[in-house]
């Protein structure tokens, strides 16, 4: 690919994508169209829906969901609303992605029901902080579960950890760089492993209600909370452990089965552990483990260990598409939406969710950054299923092979209304009026770089983004999807 080629790429003002030149074509016979790998089949739709939701949630939830829910029955009872609600969300963006079928999700939904602002600003503050910083924090708890046998009675060395988490941020990135069939591939092996374990805790948890150890679930609504922002805070920690869930493939296997299975993972861990006990406990799943399964109570940590990297995969995979469209779309900078020449894969949208990762893992902590950040997510949620309203009315002519109930979309607006103001009425702090801050001050670039294009900044990135695309050999798409 010569340079007076890349230079000759149309770079307006209106967006227009550029094409390859006839004496770059002419190079490579026969030339196959440079469009985005989707080979993603009902296997790995549900390995992929699977595999993203269940990660180090349903080994660190529980402890939160029944701390803020105040006793084991309204716990187990969360639990399964959390899985009716994300079934019935799940079912609106099957509605979403039969009727909108270009890449991106909530991206490409709320840029056809409100315009490119609000999905901007969804991008903005999904690319930036959201992504990335879940995905460092998955890899996190990869490296602490993957670290923690080699230094048995104490913590690994904070070194060690965010090391191992730099390596599997760049190994997962470049497993989805060279192919999303091994991506896929990866994601389906690791998805099947982490199943096994959860299949593993929740027949150990049968056995262990057979033998009759039921104590910790009588009087199970004793001390339940009557704290209207305490019960939102624990639906929000497990739906947190379902995150994932906003993907249009093979949802109703996907959803049930996560659903099932952390209700009856909750269910064995009450059977060897009081609610106290639980709280108290470091890691719950190892302490059960080590009370059930020893000896070969290693296994736990072994597990969880494939279950984080699978779930970093997924997240790493959706994490791409999403910058991938954004840049498409002109609302981040042009060279994320370009595509590998060789592979076929978003090669510069993943290197920079991953780069941002890396980025993340440098601080000591960043869960109460993300803590902070996540009640946004639900104010998209909310966005995306208010659009599947407002889009029956305004966009009567689009096709939909899957049609839900209005009611249902209504429902999912209105939990989130509730899941984002409950814990800011009950416990107001300054850290959410800076998280929308830093959501609305994406408005300072969008103006003069997306809305306006100014020259300066056309002229800015035009070298930086040639020299990128030579380094990484990465192209226009051939079409627009």
């Amino acid at each position: 690919m010569d340079e007076g080629s890349i230079m000759m790429r149309k770079e307006s003002q209106n967006g227009s994508k550029g094409r390859c030149s006839e004496s770059e074509t002419n190079d490579k016979q026969p030339v196959k169209a440079t469009v985005l790998q989707k080979d993603v089949g009902l296997l790995s739709g549900i390995c992929l829906i699977v595999g993203t939701m269940i990660g180090s949630g349903i080994f660190i939830s529980p402890k939160a969901v029944l701390l803020f829910s105040g006793a084991v029955g309204p716990c187990l009872l969360i639990w399964a609303f959390c899985g009716v609600l994300a079934t019935l969300g799940a079912l609106c963006y099957a509605e979403l992605g039969t009727m909108i079928t270009k890449s991106g999700g909530e991206y490409s939904y709320l840029m056809e029901a409100f315009g490119p602002i609000v999905a901007y600003l969804y991008s903005w503050t999904t690319i930036m902080v959201l992504k990335p910083s879940s995905f460092a924090i998955i890899t996190l708890s990869f490296a602490e579960y993957a670290s923690s046998p080699f230094y048995p009675g104490c913590t690994p060395p904070l070194v060690v950890t965010k090391c191992l988490s730099a390596a599997a941020i760049i190994l997962i990135v470049s497993v989805n760089c060279l192919s999303v069939k091994l991506a896929s591939y990866v994601q389906n092996i690791f998805t099947l492993a982490k199943l096994l374990i959860i299949l593993v805790i929740i027949v150990a948890g049968i056995v262990m209600l057979a033998k009759g150890n039921t104590e910790n679930l009588s009087n199970a609504f004793v001390g339940t909370s009557s704290s209207f922002g305490a019960i939102g805070l624990a639906f929000y920690n497990g739906l947190w452990a379902y995150d994932g869930w906003n993907l249009p493939l093979a949802i109703l296997i996907g959803i049930p089965l996560v659903s099932v299975c952390y209700v009856l993972v909750n269910v064995a861990y009450f059977t060897v552990m009081t609610a106290s006990e639980l709280l108290l406990s470091p890691a719950v799943a190892l302490t059960f483990g080590d009370r059930v399964l020893y000896p070969v109570s290693w296994i736990v940590p072994l597990f969880v260990v494939f279950s984080t990297f699978g779930s970093a995969n997924g997240s790493c995979f959706t994490a791409g598409r999403l910058a991938y469209v954004s840049g498409r779309e002109g609302h981040m900078v042009k060279i994320l939406s370009y595509i590998s020449l060789k592979r076929y894969s978003p090669a510069p949208a993943l290197m920079f969710n991953g780069f941002l990762a890396l980025i993340y893992i440098i601080p000591a902590d960043i869960n109460t950054l993300i803590n902070y950040f996540s009640f946004a997510q639900w104010v998209f949620y909310g966005l995306t299923a208010l659009g599947l309203i407002v889009m029956r009315f305004t966009r009567k002519e689009l096709h939909r092979p899957v049609k839900v109930p209005i009611v249902i979309p209504g429902l999912i607006v209105l939990v989130s209304f509730y899941l984002v103001l409950a814990p800011i009425i009950d416990k107001p702090e300054m850290e959410y009026l800076y998280c929308a801050v830093f959501i609305f001050s994406g408005l300072l670039l969008y103006y003069p770089f997306v809305y306006r294009k100014v020259n300066w900044a056309c002229k800015l990135m035009r070298p930086i983004t040639m020299h990128l695309q030579l380094l990484m050999e990465v192209v226009p798409p051939d079409k627009t999807e």
